[in-house]
């Protein structure tokens, strides 16, 4: 596994060493001691799987608040999904700014996201699965989003409209909203 940071500090994305022969590939898409040495979340409480029909379906900036805040790890085994990570910490020197990683299968990498960052998706194929892991169990009453394509933020998608958003995505509060009314996030 190999670890690069993105521009907002915490975010990585990490790619994936699979051994490969005649019958396919074999690859270890967790390791706690490796994980541990890069100084990263090992205890993971719940996984998810997320299945999306339509390319271009967007969900997110999903984020929940404090005690609940989470840590995610997310897959992409089919398909290929562009990823947005927000930064809401507060006290961090890149609050307020993103940043973009596409996630595929034929790239075989993950990103990692931590405590702090909300991320969003936008589906770049039909027929998309995401795995992924977090570190605090969901709570309804703490979670939270952020408007995908508020104006404010400049963030630059491969769509202006989606296939396919819940009304709740489509109807979230903007950024400045957020700061307005709860001034950011711990991390």
């Amino acid at each position: 596994m190999l670890f690069n940071e993105l521009k907002i500090k915490g975010v990585f994305e990490i790619i994936l060493s699979p051994f490969e022969d005649s019958r396919g590939f074999f690859m270890r898409t967790y390791d706690s001691e490796i994980f541990r040495k890069q100084k990263l979340v090992c205890k993971w409480a719940q996984e998810s799987h997320s299945f999306s029909k339509q390319k271009h379906t967007v969900r997110g900036f999903h984020f929940q608040y404090s005690p609940y805040e989470e840590t995610k790890l997310i897959r992409v085994p089919k398909g290929k999904v562009l990823f947005t990570v927000l930064d809401l910490r507060r006290d961090s020197k890149t609050f307020g700014k993103w940043a973009q990683l596409e996630v595929s299968a034929k790239k075989k990498n993950m990103i990692y996201i931590p405590k702090g960052c909300a991320p969003c998706m936008c589906t770049l194929l039909p027929n998309t699965e995401l795995f992924y892991k977090m570190d605090t169990e969901f709570h309804p009453e703490s979670y939270s989003n952020i408007l995908w394509n508020d104006p404010d933020l400049n963030i630059s998608w491969p769509v202006k409209t989606p296939n396919d958003i819940s009304e709740k995505d489509a109807k979230a509060p903007t950024f400045k909203q957020f700061v307005r009314e709860h001034e950011g996030l711990k991390g």
